[in-house]
């Protein structure tokens, strides 16, 4: 989804007549409604006729509004049931209803109870006509006007609606969304910038050199089309919408067609993507420009997803070739900082840490022996028993990490910082090199000090050969409440083959 094709294709679709103009015609005398509707028989404004609706009283006036709420004009007698019941028509429309967008043009037969200058002045209405002035010509060029004027009211409004709708739904689209959820967010708004409740889809397209493919994957899907995930759109849409996604592909442009969308995507990769949206009915030329502002807007947001994570994942190279420099020097495989990222990751999110914490805490925990650079190598890989003064200096690795580290403004490096000082805090006081016990050793610690155990316990090292499942889990039963924060252990139990299976995917 990156550059668009503004390029647009339309399915031949039947010519759909448009809606009349409501007028509305607000009277106490049943020969004026009479009158007009044969004035106005024939009108037509913009390739539209009338339909005229009658009221014979201002509170009938107001209930016909209030259900009819696209009345594009109101022909309105000022002296009804009252001397002012038109001008108090006049604030209930605008006030009580806070309908902005109808015409009011007034028509009085007595203009003494009602001046013009002063009901111009005070009330909100668009027109003021004597009844004996508006002859059969100037009670169309009347109307000519208002509806006119009515017209590029709602336009404009339509287009102000319409971009606040796009604004919200692309800044939906912008924010930050892991990769495998951004299509899902893009056709769930889409549905909602066109008002679509059965949902859309998204099929990837497999062949990017511009043969058509056999068949177009669906990469993701909502609403109805949920259950055709991990299918064929060409094998699961009817036959006109499988050519219209042929079409899209093969010219590289959206289809539009009278019950359905296609929209064709490609990003500076060259890879192609092909959004449907089903039971579209209706779109206008203000819809079709809206849409290609919110497909822009996606091509630009799936571009910078694309940078985005490229930049994530040299940052996680960066991590892991730091990490590798003072692996290197202990002879550790390069798998075990990795797989410690990814487990405790995994504890994060099973103890209930928010995603981006996790994120975090897969690119930090990798980093939680770098101080091991500042050992030297006799200590550092000494295949027996450390001495007590050994001890002492090996223990300095926790305190050079976090030196390391602490420096940088990286929210990523400075959690990385905290897991270096505190990955050797015991749950029970007893680790070092602060001797922090309980809840007030920090929960990346904690997780992390559990998954650097787990992995070390089940790695070959150069003082020891690899344990068996049965013993690390047995070790780590022992040390719950000991070593180990419980809840973390519990846990780990718990999800205990998941865990194990991450392992496995990255041997040493």
């Amino acid at each position: 989804m990156g550059v668009l094709d503004d390029s647009l294709v339309f399915a031949d679709e039947p010519v759909r007549a448009l809606p009349p103009w409501k007028v509305l015609v607000v009277d106490d005398e049943p020969e004026v409604h009479n009158v007009t509707r044969l004035v106005l028989g024939n009108f037509r404004f913009a390739e539209r006729p009338l339909e005229l609706l009658s009221a014979f009283s201002s509170e009938e006036a107001l209930g016909l509004l209030s259900h009819h709420d696209d009345t594009a004009v109101v022909l309105l007698d000022v002296v009804m049931e009252s001397e002012q019941a038109g001008l108090d028509l006049v604030r209930s429309i605008r006030g009580r209803l806070g309908n902005q967008f109808v015409r009011i043009v007034l028509r009085t037969g007595q203009p003494g109870q009602a001046p013009e200058h002063e009901v111009i002045a005070a009330y909100d209405i668009n027109d003021y006509k004597e009844k004996t002035e508006l002859t059969a010509q100037k009670l169309a060029t009347t109307l000519y006007a208002a509806l006119r004027a009515y017209r590029d009211m709602r336009t404009i409004e339509a287009n102000r609606r319409g971009l606040e709708n796009v604004i919200r739904a692309s800044g939906q689209v912008f924010a930050h969304q892991p990769p495998q959820q951004f299509a899902s967010v893009v056709l769930t708004e889409l549905a909602g910038l066109l008002g679509v409740t059965n949902g859309a889809l998204c099929c990837s397209v497999a062949h990017p050199d511009g043969t058509l493919p056999e068949h177009f994957p669906i990469a993701a899907a909502s609403g109805d089309y949920a259950r055709y995930l991990e299918g064929n759109a060409d094998e699961q849409l009817p036959d006109h919408v499988v050519q219209s996604l042929r079409q899209a592909y093969l010219r590289k442009q959206h289809v539009f067609g009278d019950d359905h969308y296609v929209l064709h995507f490609r990003d500076s990769n060259a890879a192609e993507a092909l959004l449907y949206v089903g039971e579209a009915h209706g779109l206008d030329q203000l819809g079709h420009r809206l849409l290609q502002v919110f497909c822009s807007n996606v091509a630009i947001a799936h571009e910078n997803l694309h940078l985005n994570q490229e930049l994530l994942d040299s940052q996680l190279d960066m991590v892991y070739l730091l990490a590798g420099a003072a692996e290197s020097r202990s002879r550790e495989t390069a798998n075990h900082v990795r797989r410690v990222g990814l487990l405790a990751a995994m504890l994060g999110r099973l103890y209930g840490l928010d995603e981006k914490t996790c994120e975090q805490l897969n690119y930090a925990a990798p980093l939680h022996d770098i101080g091991k650079i500042g050992i030297p190598d006799a200590i550092l890989n000494k295949p027996g028993a450390h001495t007590p003064e050994e001890t002492v200096v090996m223990r300095t690795h926790a305190e050079i990490g976090a030196r390391l580290l602490s420096g940088s403004r990286r929210p990523v490096f400075r959690l990385a910082a905290d897991i270096a000082i505190s990955h050797h805090e015991n749950w029970d006081g007893s680790g070092y090199p602060r001797g922090l016990d309980g809840t007030a050793i920090p929960i990346a610690g904690r997780i992390t000090a559990l998954a650097d155990v787990f992995d070390a316990l089940g790695s070959k090292r150069c003082y020891k050969d690899a344990w068996p499942e049965a013993e690390i889990r047995a070790f780590i039963a022992g040390q719950r409440g000991i070593k180990f924060d419980p809840g973390l252990v519990d846990l780990l139990f718990e999800n205990w083959d998941g865990v194990v299976g991450l392992r496995r995917q990255l041997p040493d």
